[in-house]
């Protein structure tokens, strides 16, 4: 995709943005960078705080240069609050009791609810008063293993209200993995439900949670009480065939059931004041060596930071409906499903299925049915829902959309363009944000009524944001180039810590550049200023002293007509360095032949260069990806060399995938 093609806002949503212009745009960027206390402090009388900060010296101090000290990161020491309260009393007392919070959409189109505020309100101190029943307190963690069902944040909320600290693991992940997380954070307690639907697929999740605590039970820690939601018999089953015999196990001394525990509790509870700095959740990111790393977030700069970015980069108004189709299981469904919208006073769809059930267009369905006007998905979403055609789309009126967000990657500029065309209109902005689960929020992305978007680029920093690039050496890149994407000062909602290892925090982020925080990734910056994010470092090739990122190959190879997905890898060569090894999917019914492998190697050829051309293009019916759609690309690097020592595949979505892509490997 050339870095020619611009494409402006719509005029109309231009001028009712929160952010109208880029020069407005670049007066406020400069005033969050040289006064950030003056910037912020606009957010922080929004909100309610028990105890505001004392003076300008406690609103932030940092140090990120390891050479002087302990990392520090501190925002509002010394102020107190408390976020449920923000989030559900607060927007009550402004008059939005009635509103909606959530419209929820079941797995099945015949299941779906709606959660006013004040009801949400209520349950929430109702199930916080219930964790206090259970001996939970200030400080203690709480671990959630559920669906996409509304007890998830009702859950987080309460832990939220009584200053617990909740640790949500997707309920997808192993029962090896939750057991591993649950002993890291010494959970007290741990949420789940009797199982889920996932399209037609019945998910065990009270089992896996068995087998859990007994393997938490053996590595040294002792989970005290299950809570468990019903959930598989009140919803419509797509195969009713597999409950007959469906039934859990129900411990006397730890299992309790939710609404057993909830119908003696009082439907009101005092919040517990916190200090900004003291933690609110932790989320668990797995390190490609080691044990999982548990990323800290804290309470004060998390409230500034998820409701500044879900108000500004969703341009969200009064009477708008928000749809983020994350599982909450991720930071997307912290940040985006929860905290960032009900800051906001917002109404949003909470989405338990999955995009092909019952049929391919359940997307497209439900943006029509609820006329969401902001919807925030993956690319990978984008890229599958592309292979069954428009038509899907087209039957449905799409026509409330105004912004559409992409998150967890970079789109390639087809999947984009698709998005932008089909979906949108040609008429609503793409926001393509870049962040991770340690940022907390969106920290390089386009903001809807002001940058004009090149399809592919995150664009330009969030408010706060100090984005530089890095050679290997440290020294600042200016102007065009490509290097490691490095922060040099802190924003509200970065992570503060991993939990109970402030050392690997400290080498893991910032031992490689010394004052700067390393995000692991690469990026380029181009002649307008506009930032392109390349992905993590380790998948950078040098082929013959040329340096290129492999999700610069992917969006060239997916430009091709009958290809649905791509992922690159380095292989080892004798002369070159590196090669490129290049696995491709095909489109629905397209074959993958000597035509399509012979077009593809033109192609980058002629996009990229003769250097660039791959030296093996393997057919991929499926790639390795985790449950939240991430590719595994050390398995790929396996299959590349035919090493067949892939490690740990758990949490792949398929593991049987990694041994056809051994079987299809080219026979040259």
């Amino acid at each position: 995709m050339p870095e020619q093609n611009i494409f402006q806002p719509d005029s109309k949503l231009s001028r009712s943005s929160y952010i109208s212009s880029i020069q407005q745009y670049e007066e406020l960027y400069k005033l969050s960078i040289d006064h950030p206390e003056k910037f912020w402090n606009n957010v922080v009388k929004q909100f309610h705080w028990e105890t505001p900060h004392a003076d300008s010296k406690s609103f932030m101090s940092y140090n990120f240069d390891i050479s002087k000290g302990p990392i520090s990161i501190k925002w509002m020491e010394g102020a107190s609050t408390n976020i449920c309260y923000n989030l559900l009393d607060r927007n009550i007392k402004n008059g939005h009791g009635d509103k909606i919070a959530f419209y929820w959409e079941g797995n099945h189109p015949e299941d779906y609810t709606r959660f006013t505020y004040r009801k949400l309100l209520e349950e929430v101190c109702r199930f916080a008063n219930v964790l206090k029943m259970h001996g939970v307190n200030k400080g203690d963690r709480v671990a959630i293993y559920m669906p996409m069902i509304m007890e998830t944040p009702i859950a987080m909320l309460a832990c939220s209200r009584i200053g617990a600290i909740h640790s949500i693991v997707f309920a997808g992940f192993s029962s090896d993995s939750l057991a591993e997380r649950m002993k890291d954070c010494k959970a007290k307690v741990l949420i789940t439900s009797d199982g889920a639907w996932r399209g037609e697929k019945l998910l065990h999740l009270k089992q896996i949670c068995d087998h859990a605590l007994e393997k938490a039970q053996e590595l040294g820690h002792h989970v005290e009480t299950c809570i468990v939601v019903k959930h598989i018999h009140r919803v419509t089953a797509p195969k009713p065939e597999l409950i007959e015999d469906f039934s859990v196990e129900m411990r006397d001394d730890r299992d309790f059931w939710w609404n057993d525990e909830m119908e003696e509790a009082e439907p009101s509870c005092y919040p517990e004041w916190t200090s900004a700095e003291d933690p609110l959740f932790m989320l668990y990111t797995s390190g490609s060596t080691g044990k999982p790393k548990g990323v800290l977030h804290t309470t004060g700069g998390y409230l500034l930071y998820s409701s500044t970015t879900f108000k500004l980069v969703f341009d969200y108004k009064p009477g708008d409906v928000y749809w983020c189709t994350a599982d909450i299981g991720w930071i997307t469904g912290h940040t985006y499903v929860v905290y960032g919208p009900l800051a906001n006073a917002a109404t949003s769809v909470m989405f338990e299925g999955t995009p092909f059930y019952p049929d391919n267009d359940r997307f497209w369905q439900v943006i029509d049915k609820y006329k969401v006007t902001q919807f925030y998905t993956a690319p990978t979403a984008i890229r599958s829902l592309m292979t069954f055609g428009d038509e899907p789309a087209l039957k449905h009126n799409l026509d409330s959309l105004k912004i559409l967000g992409s998150v967890g990657e970079p789109i390639n500029p087809e999947a984009w363009l698709w998005y932008y065309k089909i979906i949108g209109k040609e008429k609503c902005s793409i926001v393509d944000t870049f962040w991770q689960t340690e940022t907390g929020g969106h920290v390089i992305t386009p903001l809807p009524g002001c940058t004009p978007m090149k399809p592919g680029s995150a664009s330009f920093p969030f408010f706060g944001v100090k984005p530089m690039l890095l050679d290997e050496g440290g020294k600042e890149i200016q102007g065009e180039g490509e290097g490691y994407l490095v922060f040099s000062q802190p924003w509200p909602g970065m992570m503060r810590t991993v939990y109970n290892d402030h050392k690997r925090f400290e080498q893991t982020y910032f031992s490689k550049f010394p004052g700067y925080y390393c995000t692991g990734d690469g990026a380029k910056r181009d002649k307008d200023g506009y930032l392109w994010i390349t992905g993590r470092i380790d998948d950078m090739l040098n082929v013959s002293g040329h340096l290129m990122s492999t999700a610069e190959v992917e969006a060239v190879l997916t430009e091709h007509s009958r290809v649905s997905e791509a992922a690159v890898v380095s292989r080892p060569h004798p002369v070159k360095g590196e090669c490129l090894y290049c696995f491709i999917t095909p489109n629905q019914n397209e074959p993958f032949d000597k035509q399509l492998i012979d077009e593809l190697k033109v192609l980058v050829r002629e996009r990229i260069g003769p250097f660039a051309q791959p030296d093996a293009i393997q057919h991929a019916p499926g790639l390795p990806k985790t449950r939240s759609g991430k590719i595994m690309r050390r398995i790929l690097r396996k299959v590349a060399v035919n090493d067949r020592d892939v490690g740990d595949i758990s949490t792949l979505a398929d593991e049987n995938i990694v041994e056809i892509l051994f079987n299809n490997r080219p026979s040259k």
